[in-house]
């Protein structure tokens, strides 16, 4: 059920409550000589935020769905660097506590899920996709925001950059710091998010990621470090900044998202089952007890025995991707230019065949472009959803 938020006192105890574990020692009550008990410093803040905003009723909806992570996470010892619980607080309560989000939006909030992002699983991707898809059908709705944890954070955002069929943005927002820990990036998060999705500018730029006051598109961004500035797009992908004035964009992305994306989930539940590999020096390639329905390889190149081993599950079947280990490259997907070399007429065979046993051709690989090793895994989920034909893959890989 969507619920509108308004910073409220009430709503900030509710925070302030949060931070205090159920199994906290006994409260004992002051003498009466003793001060009465005040709320604490960030708390008071919040609350002298909220009486100093002025909401605008004239801005634009926005629904934040919130799915856990770091940036609902509470610290057994407030205000300290110690550890904390992720996905505590509620959608309603992280809102509550930026009370300055009234000024550049009317926010909706829905609860999605409460959880650290490892416990995310290509399940809830899906449900989640479709949500958002049903929500951004409102004409009233501008823009939907996703808090998530960090850690899953890069393969969410693709997943739904691939599934959300609507121009309008959605923004997926984490924090590396939790809700009560000394500095959070939190709030600043989330209110960067916020106004990047009510933007109007926003519109077809495709699912980003907005942390540290960058706009990055989901399709290249990636945690690279557990501190705050840790997303970052590699050489392409971050598409502009949320300033004082608000965002401003300078790039856009020009693969297929969106309205045209051609991945429709209205009868998909469940996804392909896709294992993801590594190739290294001595290596000999993964087999399975059973065979997947895809296996992507991270590599810059492949051992003779791993060619052999990829070669053979291609030949059952399988669909088999590599990327290149550093998410970079992009080389060997036909994509641009002339496309791949014909193929080379072996002469000799041609002229004895009649007496040589029939083979039957081995399927082609699939290359990754400019995609890393996990993101490709999501790519090729998505696209076995549609089929299993290596080259049609391929010319899914190339367009998106």
């Amino acid at each position: 059920m969507n619920r509108s938020v308004r910073p409220t006192v009430a709503l900030v105890a509710l925070v302030a409550g949060a931070c205090v574990r159920p199994s906290a020692a006994p409260v004992v009550t002051p003498s009466p000589a003793a001060p009465a008990p005040v709320a604490s410093a960030p708390a008071a803040g919040v609350v002298a935020r909220a009486a100093a905003v002025v909401p605008n009723p004239n801005a634009p909806k926005v629904l934040v769905i919130a799915t856990g992570g770091t940036i609902a996470g509470v610290q057994d010892a407030p205000g300290t660097l110690g550890g904390y619980r992720a996905g505590t607080l509620t959608a309603e309560q992280i809102t509550a506590s930026v009370p300055e989000l009234a000024r550049y939006a009317r926010i909706e909030t829905e609860q999605f899920s409460n959880v650290a992002s490892t416990l995310v699983t290509p399940e809830m991707w899906v449900k989640l996709a479709k949500r958002i898809n049903v929500a951004l059908q409102r004409g009233d709705l501008a823009g939907v925001v996703v808090t998530h944890g960090t850690d899953r954070l890069e393969e969410t955002a693709f997943f739904l950059y691939l599934t959300v069929r609507s121009n309008k943005p959605v923004v997926v927002v984490g924090a590396q710091r939790p809700a009560t820990g000394i500095s959070p990036d939190g709030p600043i998060n989330l209110l960067s998010a916020v106004r990047t999705a009510a933007s109007p500018r926003a519109v077809q730029k495709g699912v980003m990621v907005v942390m540290d006051d960058r706009i990055l598109s989901a399709r290249e961004s990636r945690k690279l470090y557990q501190r705050t500035g840790g997303f970052d797009t590699g050489d392409m992908g971050m598409l502009g900044v949320v300033a004082s004035q608000g965002p401003e964009f300078f790039f856009a992305p020009v693969r297929r998202f969106g309205e045209r994306s051609e991945f429709d989930l209205d009868r998909v539940d469940t996804l392909p089952k896709v294992e993801l590999t590594m190739s290294y020096p001595g290596g000999t390639g993964q087999t399975f007890t059973t065979n997947p329905k895809g296996v992507v390889v991270a590599t810059t190149g492949m051992t003779a025995a791993e060619n052999a081993t990829y070669r053979a599950l291609r030949q059952t079947g399988v669909v088999v991707v590599t990327s290149f280990t550093s998410g970079e490259n992009v080389n060997g997907g036909g994509g641009g230019g002339d496309g791949p070399p014909p193929a080379r007429v072996d002469t000799a065979a041609r002229r004895d065949s009649v007496a040589r046993p029939v083979v039957a051709p081995v399927p082609p690989g699939v290359v990754a472009l400019h995609l890393t090793a996990t993101k490709a895994r999501i790519l090729l989920m998505v696209a076995l959803t549609k089929t299993n034909d290596p080259r049609e893959i391929q010319r899914i890989f190339n367009e998106y």
